[in-house]
């Protein structure tokens, strides 16, 4: 791509994630009555943040294919096909993970976690479904954009492999961070951390398929237990400076070791 396609990509797809999500956070507002900009996480709150992921990934997927003349498989993977099986294995896989990260937060450290109390209400089944039936879109959704297409467009502006994959690999990372709007020092320095393990997961199997399972499980196991455990209320979403969790934050990072460990090995396997 021209330098300044590769610029357009970089700015426009954060930026167009913010405005989408602001846009569809007012209109489920003017459903649902209240101010739609608090910290209480609804389900048509979470469904409207969900969605506005999916169709920011759509515009990435069009503006990359478009400037870069590339069919639009390539973002997913390249130079194979796509893999849907690669995708189940890795989300079992992260699952497991994840959930046993989840399980050693609980153990070690379980005033980080935020949790009120198991309960079920309409709420808190509302909240499942959604989470169900959109997270994965919103997961798959930010590979799709941080990974897919910025990390390369940044990478476009050099011609060497390492500082093309490098500089991809940090603005697509702090951008990742930048737009979860986290003022806590701890949990910034984890969105950085978790989009680099799988920015490199992609670089490992040539494809978005580990990254996108190992994000939806992530976000699907961590979102579903905090609804189950927010006493049948809305979800509460905090990322003020000290709600982060502090060091906690080392146990889902370490999960994310094993889950690029475990797609370095199985690729490994798959080569020999």
């Amino acid at each position: 791509m021209a330098w300044w396609k590769s610029l357009i990509v970089v700015i426009s797809v954060p930026l167009t994630l913010l405005v989408v999500q602001l846009g569809l956070y007012l209109l489920a507002g003017l459903v649902e009555g209240g101010d739609p900009l608090e910290s209480t996480l609804t389900p048509l709150k979470l469904l409207a943040a969900n969605l506005s992921t999916g169709l920011t990934a759509l515009l990435a997927v069009v503006l990359v294919t478009w400037f870069a003349r590339v069919p639009w498989r390539s973002v997913f993977s390249s130079p194979r096909r796509f893999d849907r099986r690669r995708l189940a294995i890795y989300f079992a896989g992260s699952v497991v993970l994840v959930g046993a990260g989840a399980a050693a937060v609980a153990v070690l450290a379980p005033d980080a976690t935020g949790w009120v109390g198991f309960g079920i209400s309409g709420t808190t089944v509302a909240l499942l479904a959604v989470v169900l039936f959109s997270t994965p879109i919103q997961s798959a959704g930010e590979e799709i954009m941080f990974r897919g297409a910025v990390l390369p467009a940044v990478g476009s502006w050099f011609r060497a492999v390492r500082p093309a994959f490098i500089s991809g690999l940090v603005v697509s990372s702090l951008s990742f961070a930048v737009v979860h709007a986290a003022t806590d020092r701890w949990l910034m320095g984890y969105y950085v951390f978790l989009s680099a393990c799988t920015a490199i997961m992609g670089l490992i199997s040539r494809g978005l398929e580990a990254a996108m399972a190992f994000h939806a499980a992530n976000n699907v196991v961590a979102t579903t237990i905090n609804a189950l455990l927010a006493g049948g209320g809305s979800l509460v979403v905090d990322r003020t400076e000290g709600a982060g969790g502090g060091p906690a934050l080392i146990i889902p990072a370490v999960v994310n070791l094993g889950v690029l460990a475990f797609v370095g090995l199985r690729e490994r396997a798959r080569r020999s």
